[in-house]
């Protein structure tokens, strides 16, 4: 019986034998048991540290998340008042039209002295942000700092004013005067602002290496000590950035209103927003950590639009609209007649600005006759229908709109019947125009 039970264990062994055919004899069964506890052990160490890796990674961007928060200051608008007080919505389709307020500030960089040595804090850039309510169209209405306006008293804190300059207003009570300001002048319901610091405006652009942008030659502006080298295309630094959208001087003539700096910095945004959504810049996270750092920086907003979340929805919208349908917008203007010493040099809005206030209140699409061609547009001048050199205007190379713009400006004026009256003759000829912009044909 019991030599009958001795077959059967070789009987199971052979059973197995297929298996190990190849290991040494009597070594099968331990080997094979720790074989698997060993990968066992593996596995749950690549387990563990899969989960010990994105819980570092997800804390880590909690982090980056509330640093970035933590740079953007907010501030309220609920003591600006209720629908009585604000304009009416006027758009009555599907979805909701936004409308925001972009300014440029150094206020926090000059230690109690404004742009350009003047005291105060003002705001050198003003730009109407216009989205859609479909996200079909955007548009950036840039106003010129030098625009006759009326200030209200309302989010001001000061008693009302009339003719006085637009970018007093954000000395008075820095970004809500400025925005209900706008909502006075235009009728149209601002819902968000965003304040960006000239400082941090730098540091972005050193954050991606530099921006380049064609300057047709050297600007000098001794009086504020600023140089820009020329170049096809000049890669310009932080610095060299902030001289390029600010100089009030080219060569030895200055600028007799802030046209052609608007010219400079639409020109410079659109060769901004290029290279940061460049493969160089997206592919490369120590880049975009650093970028949205310094965008963040000194970074002020309406308290419902104060986290990097929030105004990321945004830019995810712009992008789904496209550049080539971002049309920048320089605001039809007209020179004060040159016997009126008050005004020498400042600008008011004409019919034509009005018309581009009332279409975009009501969420309409902008004729190409009010939009002036600039670096992400691709129509002509305001004012002129037959120049607007149609061959040149696919909306696909957005550096090469400015040509269509120097020998048409003054761009913001309509100055089919207005001809003789500019004080600056030299801005009405095509020579001239080239330098004083800053752009390139």
């Amino acid at each position: 019986m019991s030599d009958e039970s001795r077959p059967e264990a070789p009987s199971d062994a052979s059973s197995e034998a297929p298996a190990t055919a190849t290991s040494e004899p009597g070594s099968d069964g331990p080997k094979r048991k720790g074989t698997v506890a060993r990968k066992h052990t593996v596995g749950r160490v690549i387990v563990i540290s899969a989960v010990v890796l994105a819980l570092i990674t997800g804390l880590g961007v909690v982090y980056f998340v509330r640093h970035l928060n933590g740079n953007i200051e907010g501030i309220s608008l609920d003591d600006l008042g209720g629908d009585e007080e604000r304009p009416e919505n006027l758009y009555t389709g599907n979805g909701e039209p936004l409308d925001i307020l972009v300014m440029g500030s150094d206020s926090r960089d000059c230690e109690g002295c404004g742009l350009d040595k003047e005291e105060g804090a003002r705001s050198d850039t003003s730009i109407l942000v216009h989205l859609s309510a479909d996200r079909s169209r955007a548009y950036a209405v840039s106003i010129p700092r030098d625009s006759i306006v009326n200030r209200p008293e309302d989010g001001c804190d000061a008693p009302a004013a009339t003719d006085v300059m637009w970018n007093e207003a954000f000395s008075v009570n820095g970004p809500k005067c400025t925005l209900r300001q706008l909502e006075e002048e235009t009728g149209i319901l601002v819902e968000h602002f965003i304040v960006i610091d000239f400082g941090s405006f730098g540091n972005m652009v050193d954050a991606v290496d530099g921006v380049p942008v064609c300057v047709p030659e050297d600007i000098v502006d001794r009086p504020r000590q600023i140089f820009v080298p020329k170049g096809d295309p000049s890669l310009l630094t932080g610095d060299e950035a902030l001289d390029y959208v600010r100089a009030r001087y080219v060569g030895d003539q200055i600028e007799q209103n802030d046209i052609s700096r608007i010219r400079r910095q639409q020109e410079f945004i659109g060769a901004l927003v290029r290279k940061v959504l460049s493969a160089g810049t997206l592919t490369r996270p120590d880049k975009v950590v650093k970028l949205l750092d310094a965008a963040t920086e000194g970074l002020t907003t309406d308290s419902e639009f104060d986290s990097v979340t929030r105004l990321g929805r945004i830019a995810l919208q712009l992008q789904d609209i496209g550049l080539d349908k971002i049309k920048f917008v320089t605001l039809p203007t007209d020179y004060y007649p040159v016997d009126d010493p008050d005004f020498s040099g400042k600008v008011f809005w004409t019919e034509q600005a009005d018309e581009i206030w009332k279409l975009l209140a009501e969420d309409k699409v902008l004729p190409p006759k009010l939009i002036g061609g600039t670096s992400v547009s691709a129509e002509g001048p305001p004012g002129s229908t037959e120049t607007p050199t149609a061959g040149e205007s696919p909306s696909g190379t957005p550096s090469e709109t400015p040509s269509e713009t120097p020998s048409e400006t003054p761009s913001e004026t309509p100055t089919a019947s207005e001809t003789p009256a500019p004080p600056t003759p030299s801005e009405t000829t095509e020579p001239e125009e080239k330098p004083i912009f800053g752009v390139c044909a």
